[in-house]
């Protein structure tokens, strides 16, 4: 008789809770915290889930090669996005996300983001102040809906409905803010379900115009609205609605945080900031992917779906259905070589790291993933982030408000960070500071 062997078991972080769960202050500390305890790979226990976190080179390699039928991202982000968002907007959707981020569909978004700033401009008033984290969620919003939420939908009334209905709605609220999820619960979701039937009335408002020939500029919308064709139709405008609002929830938020970060670092570094200001576009895309980095509190998970041998480097563990198998790019991002805790830009050469052979793996730092598990808006995200500071800082002289580096909400693991406090910026038109600094 063959000998059996014991089938490893990874230590437990029985001290570390995660904040959907237990009262956090820090949820990037509280693990970091473990790992320094338990080392590259531990589990932690969440209510009746069981995170297996790794951090090793060929254990992060390992998490990247996962396939989505055997470990699910999609799953895993279901699970943390159905504790803030109703039911309804995941069931039956026919347009995902990911549909309306082809390549060829950059330069729809790219005009959608031109008009965006140009009415962010028109609204900004000659001189005043601004939280940075609110103008990009604004802009954010416009854009978004000018894009794929029909004609009207980012105009006047009808886009002042959307956005405080979107805010209301927004699903990264599950990651940011978890622990108020339990109050979300206990409410029966009721204020995110009135948000989104606003939404549905908003929407159906913009079908009508369409069906009716204000077709103009609406190839985006054109797709969501065929996928709904044959439907009666109380059922099209709803299911249309309903794929606009995931849409809308899955691609803005955390792009706006980001911008939100570009802008912050950018005024933080005015050297930097005035090759930005004059026009160099592949420095401006180098600072929104270092700012990116550096602003991840993403815990990339997946759901196990069917038992998988995971190898960590140093052990291959066997992890049942059920399971989720995670990494926290905050810690990777910023310890896996010296320097990567400071905002360089001039680490970037187009979308890769220049010194990426000298990382134990390249894998162990990134802004918007790798591989198959790359984030698709990737291209619109970075040309929308260039673009956007670029226009920004060029038209107005901003100065920061703060006397120290903004801090992220402590309890956020998910996204971009959030900022925990107000960022604000007081402006003045550049042709304004320029012909005062004249005339002194």
């Amino acid at each position: 008789m063959a000998p059996t062997h014991p089938v490893p078991t990874p230590p437990y972080a029985e001290e570390t809770g995660l904040p959907w769960d237990v009262s956090v202050g820090d949820a990037v500390a509280a693990i970091a915290a473990a790992r320094a305890r338990h080392g590259d790979t531990f589990v932690v226990e969440s209510g009746r889930d069981h995170y297996l976190f790794t951090f090793s080179a060929t254990g992060v390699e390992s998490f990247y090669g996962l396939t989505e039928e055997t470990a699910s991202k999609g799953v895993a982000d279901y699970l943390m996005l159905r504790r803030k968002l109703p039911d309804d907007i995941f069931a039956g959707r026919r347009t995902l996300p990911s549909t309306l981020f082809r390549r060829d569909d950059v330069a729809v978004y790219l005009a959608n983001l031109d008009r965006a700033l140009e009415q962010t401009i028109a609204e900004l008033e000659a001189t005043g102040s601004v939280d940075v984290f609110d103008l990009a969620r604004r802009l954010g919003h416009r854009m978004g809906l000018a894009s794929w939420a029909g004609p009207g939908s980012a105009d006047g009334d009808a886009f002042e409905r959307l956005v405080r209905a979107f805010d209301t709605l927004d699903g990264s609220e599950a990651f940011v803010h978890p622990d108020k999820m339990a109050a979300v619960a206990a409410s029966g979701k009721r204020a995110e379900r009135a948000a989104l039937d606003e939404v549905a009335d908003t929407i159906a408002a913009a079908v009508r115009r369409y069906d009716a020939g204000d077709t103009d500029d609406q190839a985006l919308f054109g797709r969501i609205v065929d996928a709904w064709t044959p439907e009666p139709e109380e059922v099209r405008l709803r299911g249309i609605a309903l794929d606009i609002a995931l849409i809308h929830i899955a691609s803005m938020s955390n792009l706006a945080a980001a911008l939100g970060w570009a802008l912050v670092d950018l005024l933080e570094h005015p050297t930097q900031l005035s090759r930005v200001r004059l026009g160099n576009r592949d420095f401006a895309q180098s600072c929104a992917l270092e700012s990116t980095r550096l602003a991840q509190r993403s815990i990339m998970s997946r759901t196990v779906l069917s038992p998988v041998r995971f190898d960590t480097g140093e052990v291959t563990y066997e992890v049942p259905p059920g399971w989720t198998i995670a990494t926290l790019l905050p810690l990777l991002n910023t310890s896996v070589a010296p320097g990567l805790e400071q905002w360089d830009p001039d680490r970037w050469d187009r979308h890769r790291l220049i010194d990426r052979d000298a990382l134990p793996s390249p894998m162990l730092v990134t802004a918007f993933g790798h591989g198959r598990h790359s984030c698709p808006a990737q291209p619109f995200s970075l040309a929308a982030m260039t673009a956007a500071t670029t226009r920004l800082l060029r038209e107005y002289q901003m100065t920061p408000c703060w006397t120290a580096h903004p801090q992220p909400v402590g309890a956020q693991i998910g996204g971009v960070a959030r900022a925990a406090g107000p960022c604000l910026v007081s402006y003045v038109p550049r042709s304004t500071a320029s012909k005062t600094s004249t005339e002194r």
